[in-house]
């Protein structure tokens, strides 16, 4: 909180200026209320990831929409409300995104073999190089990590980071 902007006013004179259309007030306010928003996020949202969108959707609508609150002490349950539907909506959206990746994964699965196998050579070429290395001696000649690490020089981190991303790069490739 920047106390020097705004010195003399109370939590509640604050939500008051903010809801009157005061720019400093409500800039002061988001910046308090963030935390509290966060804490909040974190406790409800099923990661960390759904958490930070919740916490930007919940500051944009308090930044958009304070002036509809007509009391201030109603401001942390009209938050807290704000945050627990962000987070089951994004709890939704994961849930459907996951569905339909089975659903695309099933697809593929059904797919005559010569098929589906030219379709994972054009995917592996596809990959930037860095990645198709990795691909290549952890899915087809079926190196350990330590292996890999040793055969190109990177740290464990390094190769399971490079395997997870073209991993996702070929799921991708494979389900358009």
């Amino acid at each position: 909180m920047n106390v020097a902007r705004l010195p003399s006013l109370s939590r509640e004179d604050l939500i008051t200026a903010a809801i009157n259309g005061d720019r400093e007030s409500l800039l002061t306010l988001l910046e308090i209320a963030q935390p509290d928003i966060r804490r909040l996020a974190r406790r409800q949202c099923r990661s960390s990831m759904d958490a930070d969108d919740a916490v930007q959707e919940t500051l944009l609508l308090l930044y958009q929409r304070v002036g509809m609150l007509r009391m201030p002490l109603a401001l942390p349950g009209w938050l807290n409300t704000i945050v627990r539907r962000a987070c089951m909506r994004l709890a939704r959206t994961a849930n459907l995104a996951k569905s339909e990746q089975i659903v695309d994964e099933a697809r593929l699965v059904e797919r005559p073999t010569p098929e589906v196998r030219m379709d994972i050579a054009e995917a592996i070429q596809s990959l930037p190089l860095q990645y198709r290395e990795i691909v290549v001696l952890r899915d087809v000649q079926e190196f350990t990590i330590d292996e890999i690490c040793g055969a190109l020089g990177l740290t464990r981190e390094a190769v399971k980071g490079r395997l997870h991303r073209a991993r996702l790069l070929l799921r991708e490739y494979l389900l358009k």
